[in-house]
């Protein structure tokens, strides 16, 4: 007889399309506020370089420092950090990859070898693969199918990269909107 009645009609469950507790249907439709948006395009901004709060913050007040438009400038510092030459030359696939060849020490900036992602490098920089293993082997495949940036120059053969120029906003693409990132710090 229980499982007759709990089949009924009025026992089924109604699902409905908005969270559950008392409130959870006036909250569905909520607009950001101007913080909010200014919040998630930093945060958005720290997951896609992989740098941490304090990194940014240090950026920011970089970029202020300089010359010219802080947005810009933001965006050419964080652009010429060391992890994202390796990443935007096309010798790793993604950010943490290139970040662990160089905290592995397989790259030499200028003869040097680099242990650390978060080296700026500056046009004129030359960049080339540090030891001969089976990495090597690995790597080159790897750049034979990626296309490098304009601002660099790259030969996957050798897996030297130079640095020609520093990147200009119109040559780079980043999924964050920077000037919410400098109203966010400037407040």
């Amino acid at each position: 007889m229980k499982s007759d009645r709990s089949m009924a009609a009025k026992f089924v469950k109604n699902h409905h399309k908005y969270p559950p507790g008392v409130h959870g249907s006036s909250s569905t439709f909520k607009k950001h506020t101007g913080y909010a948006l200014q919040l998630l395009e930093k945060q958005k901004a720290r997951v896609f370089y992989h740098i941490t709060e304090k990194q940014l913050r240090h950026y920011y007040e970089e970029a202020v420092r300089r010359s010219g438009s802080a947005s810009d400038n933001l965006v050419q510092i964080l652009e010429s950090r060391l992890d994202n030459v390796i990443y935007r030359a096309g010798l790793a696939n993604s950010h943490p990859a290139a970040r662990q060849f160089i905290s592995h020490a397989q790259f030499k900036v200028n003869g040097h070898k680099v242990d650390i992602p978060s080296f700026m490098v500056k046009p004129g920089d030359k960049i080339a693969f540090a030891k001969k293993n089976k990495l090597k082997d690995i790597i080159t495949d790897i750049a034979q199918n990626n296309h490098p940036v304009s601002w660099l120059k790259v030969d996957p053969k050798e897996l030297e990269v130079t640095v020609n120029e520093l990147p200009t906003r119109e040559e780079t693409e980043v999924p964050f909107i920077e000037q919410l990132i400098i109203e966010f710090y400037s407040r």
